[in-house]
């Protein structure tokens, strides 16, 4: 009987690899940091227990941490008994192991580049760590795709964040820049140094939106601000030709373009919405929509858009379409997918910080929405309906993390026509900088055609709102008498219409 030939399974290697480790660098790392006091100081910022392979090098290092926490002194005798202390002294091979470790170096002069070799394994490894999760959950039929996307994005979030390190700078380059962007600022009509806004009165205490800021603008439902953010991307993006990035988060592009059209060509959102325009209207429109050919300005409608998405088109946008900012509407409408939080609070505090992180990455300014608190329609008349950095809606991280907030507060909407000086606040908002971390806090008075979403510069001789923390106040529609009490409604169109909030 012929002999069966036996049909031996192939093995797949893939994963017989040794993970990435340098344990004879660890050695020569832990003898370097029991001869030299000063060596632990250099080395601290990138190196962590956690970063070496060997579990009881892990030990020992985690002895010369607590060591150097406790401002003692670090060498073979005192790593040994803080060893004994934490009770791992027999776990790591006993007394005679550490003394090895001391005697085999002899010197700590190249400790920063060989910590540096162990930083670079222990990322290795964790991403081949976070790889290994992906493939396996991804096999699994039971797991939800979308919801493992969103998991892996957290991850890999968390690993790059974790793994972000920042150097120090001596003065003299820094000083040299500064110079360079005086003299360019010098050079600048009206002495601007960042991208201008097309707000004179906002550019003129701004000095435009600069490079590596977060600036926050923040109101209640209808009063504007995201046709203020549009009226500023187009004044941007049309006007000065810059390239502007858009998220939008909550309305298409579409709806988006909508407002932008009315916005240019002097049309009703409901008549671009209904397509009911008369023949000047058409012709209106005819000879101001050639203005939006060829704009740079990109619209991204990722919805639920997360921290680690917008990190990747962000940078896409930047490196390919040469974007020098970008805009999201808005922010409470973003994740931090794949991460674990005890709040949304808790989220959001994340989501405001990797912003500001973003713009620094980047260097170019990025401006995001947010919304208020119901604080603000819930306190009495008048002043008190002037919104405040605490009105910032689920995290106190917002103002902290912004370098500045802006209010966008429409008066009239609260029944209120006129301030102390008798000023008319009929088809006018009030920028509030509440917060400006490089300069003034001060209020700047805007027009506002609600009709077309657009907010616009005054006329040089409009006057202008008097600041109320300058002694000025906004009196309630109780002060003003006769034809000066025709309101206009509270919103001026229906509910569900794409015009109905601001």
């Amino acid at each position: 009987m012929p002999e069966t030939k036996r049909n031996n399974p192939k093995i797949d290697n893939t994963y017989a690899h040794v993970q990435p480790q340098a344990v004879d660098v660890e050695r020569v790392v832990l003898g370097a940091l029991m001869i030299d006091k000063d060596a632990f100081a250099m080395i601290s910022e990138h190196i962590k227990a956690e970063t070496f392979y060997e579990p009881r090098h892990q030990k020992i290092f985690a002895a010369i941490q607590s060591l150097n926490l406790h401002d003692k002194p670090v060498d073979v005798l005192t790593v040994i008994d803080q060893l004994k202390h934490d009770g791992t002294l027999e776990e790591i091979g006993g007394e005679p192991y550490v003394l090895e470790l001391s005697s085999s170096v002899a010197s700590s002069a190249h400790i920063e580049y060989h910590s540096k070799i162990l930083a670079q394994k222990h990322l290795a490894r964790q991403l081949i760590s976070y790889a290994g999760m992906l493939e396996t959950q991804a096999f699994d039929e039971s797991v939800d795709v979308d919801e493992l996307m969103q998991k892996a994005e957290g991850a890999l979030f968390e690993i790059s964040q974790k793994n972000i390190q920042s150097d120090y700078t001596q003065i003299n380059p820094v000083v040299k820049q500064a110079m360079i962007n005086l003299q360019k600022s010098a050079e600048r009509d009206g002495g601007l140094t960042g991208i201008p806004t097309g707000y004179a009165a906002l550019d003129e205490v701004t000095s435009g939106l600069q490079n590596s800021d977060l600036m926050i603008i923040a109101g209640r439902p209808a009063m504007g601000k995201t046709s203020f953010a549009l009226s500023m991307a187009k004044n941007i993006a049309i006007d000065h030709k810059i390239p502007t990035g858009f998220f939008t988060l909550e309305m298409s592009d579409t709806q988006l373009v909508n407002r932008l059209i009315s916005n240019t060509c002097e049309i009703a959102g409901s008549k671009i919405l209904t397509g009911q325009l008369n023949s000047d209207e058409w012709e209106r429109l005819d000879r101001n929509l050639a203005q939006l050919d060829n704009v740079p300005l990109y619209i991204d409608q990722t919805p639920s858009l997360s921290i680690f998405e917008l990190r990747t088109k962000a940078r896409r946008m930047v490196r390919s379409e040469g974007v020098k900012v970008i805009m999201i509407d808005y922010l409470q409408l973003m994740t931090a997918s794949g991460m674990r939080f005890n709040s949304r609070q808790e989220e959001v505090s994340i989501i405001s910080r990797s912003l500001k992180g973003l713009a620094k990455d980047l260097n170019i300014p990025i401006v995001a929405l947010s919304q208020l608190n119901r604080a603000v329609d819930n306190r009495g008349d008048g002043m008190d309906k002037r919104p405040q950095l605490s009105d910032l809606r689920e995290s106190g991280s917002i103002e902290q993390d912004a370098d500045i907030v802006l209010f966008v507060h429409r008066p009239e909407y609260y029944k209120i026509y006129q301030d102390t000086n008798g000023n008319d606040l009929r088809g006018k908002a009030q920028i509030i900088i509440a917060k400006h971390r490089k300069g003034a806090t001060k209020d700047v008075l805007l027009g506002f055609r609600g009709e077309y979403t657009r907010f616009e510069n005054l006329r040089n001789d409009a006057p202008l709102m008097s600041d109320p923390r300058d002694g000025g106040e906004i009196l309630s529609s109780r002060s003003v008498t006769g034809a000066d009490q025709a309101p206009p409604p509270d919103m001026p169109f229906a509910a569900g219409h794409p015009d109905a909030e601001f």
